[in-house]
């Protein structure tokens, strides 16, 4: 009988011990020493500039991300990815970094613009600056639309199923380093051909409904759902 009440007292005080340390350790350490969400970079697609995300950029703001906090890229659609647009992506975030005090950022890509994002963060130095990457209709394996102006825009050439640049994307791990990655991706993307190249192995794949290539854009699901996605 004593015995039996030793080995009980023995078991409640390690139970208790158990208990204390789960008191005092904490359940998910912050992403950046201030506790700050990590500032999220939009990078839009061909033809286009960073006035395309005023629309989602609102939208976050409207749900409580700070505007200091959001930033949009603008850049020369018609450059190389991997001679020039990854090299000055890698700037800009450093960039925001230093003037945020954040160690990591979130990138959000609309179309090409996946492509220097994906390429920043695999050979261009990103590993461990980027928390999340999204490619939001993104041609990742390529599309056949794009042959038709490959012959006087690099930006189009490498979006071409083979090129050398999906070809090293897509060569090994698709979503590669710490950075955790999603996609969307729609049956109606009339830009994107298929439109089963967007997805990438690794990745939180979603199909939504029936959005053209430009609705990602402004939708407002779309918006909350990356919105969810990059808390984490």
């Amino acid at each position: 009988m004593r015995r039996f009440a030793v080995t009980a007292l023995s078991a409640l005080s390690a139970l208790s011990a158990l208990s204390a340390l789960a008191i005092v350790l904490p359940v998910s350490a912050p992403a950046h020493a201030d506790g700050a969400s990590a500032p999220v970079v939009f990078v839009h697609g061909r033809n286009a500039d960073g006035g395309v995300w005023n629309g989602m950029i609102s939208r976050f703001e409207a749900a409580g991300t700070p505007q200091d906090r959001l930033f949009a890229w603008t850049y020369d659609t018609t450059r190389s990815t991997n001679e020039v647009l990854a090299a000055r992506l890698a700037a800009y975030v450093d960039d925001v970094l230093r003037r945020t005090g954040a160690d990591r950022v979130d990138l959000v890509a609309h179309s090409l613009g996946s492509l220097p994002a994906r390429w920043y963060a695999k050979f261009g130095g990103g590993s461990g600056k980027v928390a999340h990457l999204v490619s939001l209709a993104g041609p990742n394996h390529g599309t056949d639309l794009a042959w038709f102006c490959a012959l006087w825009d690099q930006g189009c050439r490498d979006m071409t199923p083979g090129s050398y640049v999906l070809s090293r994307l897509d060569d090994g791990a698709e979503t590669p380093g710490p950075a955790r990655y999603a996609t969307w991706w729609s049956p109606c993307d009339e830009q994107i051909a298929p439109t089963s190249s967007t997805p990438l192995s690794g990745a939180a794949n979603t199909r939504t409904g029936c959005l053209k290539h430009n609705d990602f854009l402004t939708d407002p699901t779309v918006a909350d759902r990356i919105r969810a996605f990059l808390a984490g």
